[in-house]
């Protein structure tokens, strides 16, 4: 009998979320979403901290940056889901025999629980002196500076997206100072206009800068990725 991997007739029934006394109807739906979403349930089945983990796996099997070797900072990396995927995928433990073993750094501003062969620091990557301490933890300059951080929301739409994108310019100015060349630069934005200057400056640093929406990334989420590769060193031309 053929194998049906279609996925027709496989799923398990909707989960359905009723309304608890005191409980908004924005969460109540929330809830009923995070319950029936096929990639949370298999970060939990593959160990993952977070369904966000998908985002980094689904960008790296199609762009192949996290090479066996490979030095790796993650910025925002609370709650560790991109690190985990980072260490098994550059063999930060040794584990890939014959393979080089790579490196991974996490910033965060609050504590992350441990991750086995991330090393995760507390610092804000906008402090003065971040890059430099980047450059010692690794041993040297990164090959990929990747970042999956959003700042709080307002609720107002075109504030959150002015800050997101200021956020993203902040962490490719580290990039720009910790990278080799070569390097990786991978983060979030959200589409809304006001990242034209963001995407000018990335194509000056850069060889390619890709925009991708990855297939984890839900469909009603105005979040993309911008994937910048063959990163040109720090003295490429920024002329206006």
């Amino acid at each position: 009998m053929a194998k049906n991997t279609s996925g027709r007739g496989m799923r398990d029934l909707r989960v359905r979320v009723k309304t608890a006394r005191g409980r908004k109807l924005s969460s109540t739906r929330w809830l009923e979403r995070q319950l029936n979403d096929p990639y949370v349930q298999r970060a939990k089945a593959e160990g993952y901290r977070g369904r966000a983990a998908f985002k980094i796996l689904e960008l790296d099997d199609k762009y192949r940056f996290l090479v066996p070797g490979a030095r790796v900072v993650d910025l925002g990396c609370a709650p560790g889901g991109w690190c985990q995927v980072a260490v098994r995928r550059v063999n930060s433990l040794g584990e890939k025999q014959g393979k080089k073993v790579g490196r991974v750094i996490g910033l965060d501003l609050q504590e992350v629980e441990p991750i086995p062969g991330a090393e995760i620091h507390v610092l804000d990557f906008l402090a003065d002196g971040a890059d430099d301490l980047v450059k010692e933890w690794l041993g040297g300059p990164a090959d990929v500076v990747m970042s999956d951080m959003a700042a709080a929301s307002s609720g107002h739409k075109q504030t959150d997206h002015l800050r997101i994108v200021a956020l993203c310019e902040a962490a490719a100015q580290l990039a720009f100072d910790v990278l080799e060349e070569g390097g990786t630069f991978v983060a979030k934005v959200l589409a809304g206009g006001a990242e034209s200057e963001l995407q000018s400056l990335l194509k000056k640093r850069f060889t390619k800068v890709a925009n991708v929406k990855p297939p984890a990334s839900r469909s009603d989420s105005s979040e993309k990725f911008v994937v910048a590769t063959g990163y040109k060193g720090p003295s490429a031309s920024e002329a206006d």
